[in-house]
């Protein structure tokens, strides 16, 4: 046993020494990101290479405030990515559960058509879906327009499926058996076992909607309703680049999600690997 657990030990030794320069590869953009953000212009194209932080960074972080409203864009990106992940993840989870518990007719067709979903660039459709929303339903600088029309989630719909597949179905018929309605199987056996899967999808939906750029620059033309990457965007005109302010807002940005990886990465690598083993 002692042999065995040396071996271990050594090849947990050279595996934590092969990873730590990928790992320090992958940081250190993070780390010039954040030694930006406390620079001025200057010092950010200054020719000698710098890995201290220096002074400047509440003066960047008043600069972005004053161009573009950045606590507002925050606060608002916050609002539409929680609102945005909660919605889609109800939504996700419950047509994963139809399409992995239910026979009915046509489910062929509609797993084929989520499948063929995810083949379509996002560009192929955010122009048709602009002009619906926008022009025929004149919902254009509005909260429904950045939080309900990503909302379906192709993805998240086959994610939530496999999960649920896995499960054993002597359980619910069970629970069938004793009188137990749908959706109660559904939401207090099926949903807690599920609790891993969710934690990972709502991380990545969490994830999309915080960095999404495009939709709510297409959507949005006014400056109140600008999301946290729709006002660092605007920093980059046509003769002025706030380099500083781009960094202080990127570094802001990045710290929450740094975190909130960090916190729940059980619960994210326990949703990813849940469909390995069956």
């Amino acid at each position: 046993m002692s042999g065995r657990s040396s071996a271990q030990r050594r090849r947990n030794i050279l595996l934590h020494a092969a990873l730590a320069p990928l790992a320090l590869i992958w940081l250190f953009p993070l780390w010039m990101m954040f030694i930006f953000s406390t620079m001025d212009d200057n010092g950010i194209f200054s020719p000698h290479v710098v890995l201290t932080p220096s002074t400047h960074f509440l003066e960047n972080f008043n600069a972005l405030e004053a161009d573009t409203g950045f606590i507002r864009a925050t606060t608002i990106s916050i609002l539409v990515a929680t609102a945005y992940t909660l919605l889609s993840v109800t939504l996700t989870s419950m047509a994963g559960w139809a399409l992995a518990s239910y026979r009915f007719v046509g489910k062929g067709v509609v797993l084929a058509t989520i499948l063929g979903t995810l083949t379509l660039p996002y560009f192929v459709v955010v122009i048709p879906q602009f002009i619906m929303v926008a022009r025929d339903f004149h919902l254009d600088n509005t909260w429904f327009a950045l939080i309900v029309p990503p909302l379906f989630n192709s993805l998240g719909v086959l994610f939530m499926r496999q999960s649920f597949a896995m499960m054993p179905s002597e359980l619910f018929d069970a629970a069938r058996v004793e009188g137990v309605k749908e959706w109660r199987i559904f939401l207090y056996v099926a949903v807690p076992l599920a609790r891993p899967t969710l934690a990972a999808l709502s991380i990545i939906l969490f994830l999309h909607s915080w960095n999404n750029y495009l939709w709510p620059l297409l959507i949005n033309s006014q400056p109140a309703m600008m999301t946290a990457p729709v006002a660092l965007g605007s920093l980059i005109g046509l003769t002025k680049v706030s380099w500083g302010g781009i960094m202080t807002g990127a570094v802001i940005l990045t710290a929450p999600m740094l975190v909130l990886f960090v916190t729940l990465q059980r619960h994210f690598i326990a949703g990813i690997s849940a469909g390995a083993v069956k």
